[in-house]
């Protein structure tokens, strides 16, 4: 594992808002951004699954693309997600990321829908490829959303041959033991070995040695706390704080989803609308309160930012 790293830390996704009649809205997406700065994210994650990527048009993709980016204005970096099943058209997205001041781009492997898949080979010369048209890091996100099954040699092996190919998002079952192979296989060719899935696995993974964590974007205030004192040495008070937040950990991950920050954000005044665009369907309320209570409880930045 690389001990030069670029980025680390905690680089919570940020989610899309919308209006209630489902146009995009720009003023509470820029106070979401200034929001997840304020609560301490070390970066931020654009354009991914939990951003709802899948309902917005290739005009929208771009407009939120140079929003975003020209208002943090370098002051954490960017992560834009760039997956497509083409590889032309992954390329492109990925270049007007770079030359808009993404400091990397996030890429699933090739695939659409349940069952359309390509081989090893082919999906090695999509990074391949990727790479080359890029001066910035790829960090391959390893999801069982995309039905691919991404194994730790052959993570290692593109790891170790394809330049720009750094950075792993595991999010598969058994997160912390393929972590900890994909480290003891690649090296110090593995700069960002991060987790995901909402920190729902973060204590194993940082114990397996995972140096970055993408989470929900609603609270990285909480999700600070137990990263920071862990790279400190203090795994008990890590240990300590991850007790405290998992309750609200586990409310994003396994009950409100993708939902979840923009709950948390109207609530405290950050957005002005929470709501999915059609035809993904609301958080049901009693999720919601759910959510909101086992919140309170913990008195995130969220709650309070916007009043």
């Amino acid at each position: 594992m690389s001990t030069t790293a670029r980025y680390r830390g905690v680089f919570p996704v940020a989610p899309t808002t919308f209006t209630d009649t489902g146009e995009l809205d720009l003023a509470s997406q820029k106070r979401c951004i200034d929001f997840m700065i304020d609560a301490g994210s070390n970066g931020i994650c654009i354009l991914a699954n939990f951003s709802e990527q899948f309902v917005l048009s290739d005009d929208e993709r771009e407009v939120l693309t140079q929003t975003i980016l020209e208002h943090v204005a370098g002051r954490v970096p960017v992560i834009v997600t760039t997956t497509h099943f083409s590889t032309r058209v992954c390329v492109e997205r990925s270049r007007r990321a770079q030359a808009m001041g993404a400091a990397m781009v996030m890429v699933m492997p090739p695939y659409h829908g349940a069952t359309i898949r390509v081989p090893e080979a082919q999906t090695y010369e999509f990074f391949a490829t990727l790479s080359d048209a890029l001066t910035i890091p790829i960090m391959i996100q390893d999801a069982p959303v995309s039905g691919t099954v991404l194994s730790a040699p052959f993570l290692a092996r593109m790891a170790k041959e394809i330049e720009h190919v750094a950075y792993f998002k595991i999010e598969t079952a058994g997160a912390a033991s393929k972590l900890r192979e994909l480290i003891r296989l690649g090296g110090d060719t593995i700069e960002g070995p991060w987790d995901g899935e909402e920190a729902i696995t973060l204590l194993p993974d940082l114990d397996a040695g995972a140096t970055g964590s993408m989470t929900g974007g609603g609270y990285p205030d909480g999700i600070r706390r137990i990263v920071d004192v862990y790279a400190a040495g203090r795994r008990d008070d890590a240990i300590g704080e991850y007790t405290r937040w998992l309750p609200l950990i586990n409310c994003e991950n396994r009950q409100g989803g993708l939902l979840s920050a923009k709950a948390l954000m109207q609530e405290g005044g950050v957005i002005a609308c929470e709501a999915p665009r059609h035809p993904f369907p609301p958080m049901h309320p009693a999720t919601r309160a759910g959510l909101i209570e086992t919140a309170r409880r913990l008195d995130p930045l969220v709650l309070r930012w916007g009043r």
